[in-house]
């Protein structure tokens, strides 16, 4: 009976010889957290120029997608209205849309318009045919809103969805980091695309 009852005491143990035995789990110290937190100011400001980057980037591929959805959006109307759209382009103040040529309706119930972010420019590159040539002007009245586009330089879309000659063949778009992207006249002449080195070489050949 006494055997039993020392193999029945040998599992437990003394309690408080156990908790001596394990390892003490100890918290960080304050000279620990403070060298975490500045090994990660350390990363954040060597980071920060690559992420800075990153973004003026995204910002600016982001606004010549839209701006290249917008070349078709105009093509579309013009042929399902049978209107000719005018693209407009204010550099100064940094904006850009698109509505109905002058004269065919007292107000574009469906014109569009967006302000670029800060961090952007637009400009526009004119063709030779479009600086000897005025844009079309029609008769009729129109709307204080849009007698202010009215001088800016314009992509015109004819009702037929062809682009008018006194267009502009580029839209360009630059960041503050001087990186630029460009809307241009595809080489088939029916539409804009983004330019790339393939489509620069392509239009350099003409």
């Amino acid at each position: 009976m006494g055997a039993w009852e020392a193999m029945m005491m040998l599992p437990t143990g003394n309690k408080n010889a156990n908790r001596t035995a394990r390892p003490f789990a100890r918290a960080f110290t304050l000279v620990e957290l403070i060298l975490v937190m500045a090994i990660l100011v350390v990363v954040i400001s060597v980071a920060a120029p690559s992420l800075s980057g990153f973004f003026h980037g995204r910002t600016l591929d982001s606004e010549a997608r839209r701006l290249l959805a917008l070349t078709r959006y105009g093509q579309s109307r013009a042929v399902y209205e049978g209107v000719p759209m005018l693209l407009w382009v204010d550099a100064k103040g940094g904006a850009y849309g698109l509505e109905e040529e002058y004269g065919y309706t007292e107000e574009d119930t469906k014109a569009v318009e967006f302000n670029l972010d800060d961090e952007l420019e637009v400009s526009v590159v004119q063709n030779a045919a479009a600086v000897l040539k005025s844009r079309p002007v029609t008769s009729g009245s129109t709307s204080a809103t849009r007698n202010k586009h009215r001088d800016l330089p314009a992509i015109r879309f004819q009702s037929d969805g062809t682009i008018s000659e006194t267009s502009p063949e580029t839209v360009r778009l630059v960041n503050r980091a001087g990186d630029t992207l460009q809307v241009v006249i595809a080489r088939n002449n029916l539409s804009y695309e983004i330019e790339t080195p393939n489509s620069r070489l392509a239009r350099a050949s003409r």
